[in-house]
C-alpha cells in the first residue's frame, strides 16, 4: 500500500518540485517509510511508500528503466511478479531489485499496454515514456486500487494521484462541487458516477487503463468480468473453490513484513483466515451491543479454535462521531456506508500489529451472498404467476394506496432492472427530489446510472445481473473504496483474495443454481468452506457490518448534535430543511426508522465542511 500523485503540462510558472512534495504531503499516511520524486520539462511525479516487498532502498520509487526513458510510480501488489520477473530476465532485461514494482517497467517497455493481460494483482501506477513523451496510467480489473484525475485546471494542465485531496495542494486545481453527484449518492450511498464531487475529477474505471499525450486523453477498457456459467457437479466446483481459493491466499501472503487477517463471525473472512493461518487476527464491535452489532465474540471462539491471537476493539458512539470528519476526509468523497466507520477503528488496531492484512471483501459478488440476489419465499411462489399477469397486476397496484399488499404486487410485476440499484439503497428517488433544493436536482437518474450496466448482461439471468451490477457500481464505489481508504488512513496494507482474476474466473463458471439456491446464498463457497471452517461459520447468514446508529439517533445527545447541523446555512444551500428535521423528528419520536436517511445527508455535511469550508 503507497500512494502517488503527479501533473503534467502546467504552464503556470510554479516551481514543480516544491509543488509536487505539498501533494505528497497530503497523503503521507499512504506511504509513511519513504518518498521520491521526479521532475523533467513536461512532467512531476511523486511517491509516497509503504514498504511490504524488498525493503531496501533498492525497490524505492520512482523506478527507471535501464536507460531513464521510463518512469514507474505504482500503488499495489503485483502477486504473479515472481514468474513474471523470470520471463523478463530470460529477455534480457536488467532489474536491479527484488520488488514487485520493477516488473511493471520492464513489462511496460517489453510488452506495451498489453502487459496488462499477464498481471495478477490490484494496481493503481502511472508510467511516463519520455521518449514517446506519452503517460501509460492502469487501474486493476475491479478497482481496488484508487486512480483520480483531472483537466479541471486553469492551465489545461492534467493532475493525477491515488487521493484527490492531494490536488487541492495544486495551484493549477479548481476546486468547485459537482452539484450532479448530491442527488445519487442520497440514493446509492457513495459516489456511483465517474466524475466525482470534485467537479471535473473523475475516477479511471476499474478494468481500464489511459493514454495521455500532448494534452489529450484516451481510456480504453482491457478487462471486465464475463459470467459464463458451465454445467458441472457440485462436488466439481468445491474441489476448484478450493484449490484456486488456497492459491490466491498463498500469493497474498507474499510479503517481508507482518502480515494478519481482519475477522468477523461471517463466513468470508472465516474462510480467508483459516487458510491463512496468520499469528493475529483482529475484530470490532460496539459497546453496549451484542449479536449483529457485535461478533468480536464469534471471532474470538473461531481463532481459539484455530489457535490463532485475536485483538480485539470496543467502540462506542462517541469514538464514531468524533471521528466521522476524520474519516470523511480520508474517504475524499462522501461515504454513508455505516461499516466505514468501525472499519476505521479496525485499522487502527491491526496497525498496532501488522502491516499487511487480508479480508473477505468481494465473495459476496462474485460468489453470489447478499440475500437480496434471491426472491423471499413469498415472492418465489408468486413469480410462479406469468410475467404477463403479475406485470398487469402491478399496474393496478401502483395506483392504489401504498402498503405493504400493494408493494409487494408492484414489485412482484417488475424486472430486475426496474427493482435492483444495487445492495445499497438509501433513498427513494422521489423522497430526495422532494429534500433537495432546485440546483441539486439535475443529477443522472438512478435508472441511467443502472441500465449502461445492465445493457451488458442482457440475456442473463436475474441473479448474475444483481452481482454483475454490484461488481460494477457497489464494490468499487462502496466496499472497496472504504476497505482502500479506511486501512491506508492507518498505514496498512489490504488484501483481498477473494478479488483474484482467477477466482473471477472460475466464480464466473459456477452455475447459478450453486450461486444462489432456495437453500443458501454462496451455496458452492459455504459447501467448500466446510472443510476449513465448523458448519456454524459456513453456514452463518451474511449480516455485514452492522452499525446500531438508529439506537444513537434516538439519544438526545445525537439527535441534538444532527439538528444543529440541519438546522445550519450550510445545510439550507443543499436540503429544503424544514423536510429534513421532519424525518429527525420522526425517528427521535420512534414514529419511524429513518436513520439510513439522516445519516446519508449528515455524512454529506460532514464532508462538505471539511472540503470546502474548512480545508
Amino acid at each position: 500500500m503507497c500512494g502517488f500523485v503527479g501533473f503534467a503540462d502546467t504552464s503556470l510558472a510554479v516551481d514543480k518540485a516544491a509543488t509536487i512534495n505539498n501533494m505528497m504531503d497530503t497523503i503521507v499516511h499512504r506511504g509513511p517509510d519513504s518518498g521520491g520524486v521526479f521532475t523533467d520539462d513536461r512532467v512531476a511525479f511523486g511517491f509516497r511508500r509503504l514498504s511490504i516487498i524488498d525493503l531496501r532502498d533498492e525497490a524505492s520509487q520512482p523506478m527507471y528503466n535501464e536507460d531513464n526513458s521510463l518512469v514507474l510510480i505504482f500503488n499495489g501488489e503485483i502477486y504473479n511478479y515472481q514468474e513474471l520477473r523470470k520471463d523478463l530476465l530470460a529477455k534480457g532485461h536488467v532489474f536491479h531489485s527484488e520488488t514487485d514494482s520493477e516488473v511493471l517497467i520492464h513489462g511496460y517497455e517489453e510488452y506495451g499496454v498489453d502487459l496488462l493481460q499477464k498481471l495478477r494483482g490490484m494496481f493503481a501506477f502511472s508510467i511516463w515514456d519520455a521518449k514517446n513523451e506519452t503517460m501509460f496510467l492502469a487501474r486493476d480489473f475491479f478497482g481496488i486500487k484508487p486512480l483520480y484525475y483531472t483537466q479541471n485546471t486553469v492551465d489545461d494542465s492534467f493532475i493525477f494521484g491515488s487521493e484527490i485531496k492531494s490536488f487541492l495542494k495544486n495551484p493549477s486545481f479548481n476546486k468547485e462541487l459537482n452539484k450532479n453527484a448530491l442527488k445519487p449518492y442520497l440514493t446509492f450511498q457513495y459516489s456511483v458516477l465517474d466524475e466525482t464531487f470534485f467537479k471535473g475529477v473523475y475516477k479511471l474505471k476499474p478494468g481500464h487503463y489511459m493514454l495521455y499525450k500532448n494534452g489529450k486523453i484516451e481510456t480504453n477498457s482491457y478487462w471486465d468480468a464475463e459470467f459464463d456459467e458451465q454445467e458441472n457437479s457440485l462436488e466439481h466446483y468445491v474441489e476448484k473453490i478450493k484449490e484456486s481459493l488456497k492459491e490466491s491466499v498463498d500469493y497474498h501472503q507474499i510479503s517481508d513484513v507482518k502480515v494478519g487477517s481482519f475477522l468477523s463471525g461471517g463466513i468470508d473472512s472465516s474462510y480467508i483466515t483459516s487458510l491463512l493461518m496468520p499469528n493475529k487476527t483482529f475484530s470490532v464491535g460496539f459497546q453496549d451491543h451484542e449479536g449483529i452489532f457485535n461478533e468480536t465474540n464469534l471471532a474470538a471462539e473461531l481463532s481459539d479454535i484455530l489457535k490463532i491471537e485475536n485483538h480485539k476493539s470496543i467502540i462506542n458512539a462517541d469514538d464514531c462521531f468524533d471521528k466521522l470528519p476524520t474519516i470523511q476526509y480520508h474517504m475524499d468523497e462522501p461515504q454513508s456506508n455505516p461499516s466505514s466507520v468501525p472499519l476505521y477503528f479496525l485499522a487502527e488496531l491491526a496497525s498496532q500489529h501488522v502491516t499487511v492484512v487480508l479480508s473477505g471483501e468481494g465473495a459476496d459478488e462474485i460468489f453470489g451472498g447478499y440475500e437480496w440476489y434471491r426472491p423471499t419465499p413469498a415472492m418465489a411462489k408468486y413469480e410462479k404467476v406469468p410475467f404477463g399477469v403479475r406485470r398487469s397486476v402491478a399496474a393496478v397496484a401502483e395506483k392504489l394506496p401504498q402498503n405493504r399488499i400493494t408493494g409487494f404486487l408492484a414489485k412482484g410485476g417488475k424486472t430486475v432492472e426496474e427493482t435492483f440499484i444495487g445492495e445499497a439503497k438509501v433513498w427513494d428517488e422521489e423522497d430526495a427530489l422532494k429534500v433537495l433544493k432546485d440546483d441539486y436536482r439535475h443529477g443522472p437518474s438512478v435508472q441511467s446510472i443502472t441500465k449502461e450496466v445492465y445493457d451488458k448482461v442482457q440475456g442473463k439471468d436475474d441473479v448474475t445481473k444483481k452481482q454483475y451490477i454490484d461488481l460494477k457500481l457497489w464494490l468499487p464505489g462502496d466496499i472497496l473504496l472504504k476497505a482502500d481508504k479506511m486501512s491506508s488512513a492507518h498505514s496498512i496494507e489490504l488484501r483481498v483474495p477473494f478479488l483474484d482474476k482467477m477466482v473471477m474466473s472460475l466464480a464466473a463458471k459456477v452455475p447459478a443454481a450453486l450461486r444462489v439456491n432456495d437453500e443458501n446464498t454462496k451455496f458452492a463457497l459455504r459447501t467448500a468452506a466446510k472443510e476449513s471452517l465448523p458448519e456454524a461459520w459456513a453456514n452463518r447468514p451474511k449480516v455485514g457490518f452492522p452499525v446500531p446508529i438508529r439506537y444513537w439517533l434516538r439519544e438526545e445527545k445525537y439527535y441534538n448534535l444532527v439538528k444543529e447541523m440541519f438546522a445550519s446555512d450550510m445545510a439550507a444551500e443543499f436540503f429544503n430543511t424544514n423536510e429534513l428535521m421532519k424525518f429527525l423528528d420522526e425517528h427521535y419520536a420512534e414514529k419511524a426508522n429513518h436513520a439510513r436517511y439522516i445519516w446519508t445527508v449528515y455524512v454529506f455535511l460532514v464532508w462538505y465542511k471539511k472540503f470546502f469550508v474548512e480545508l
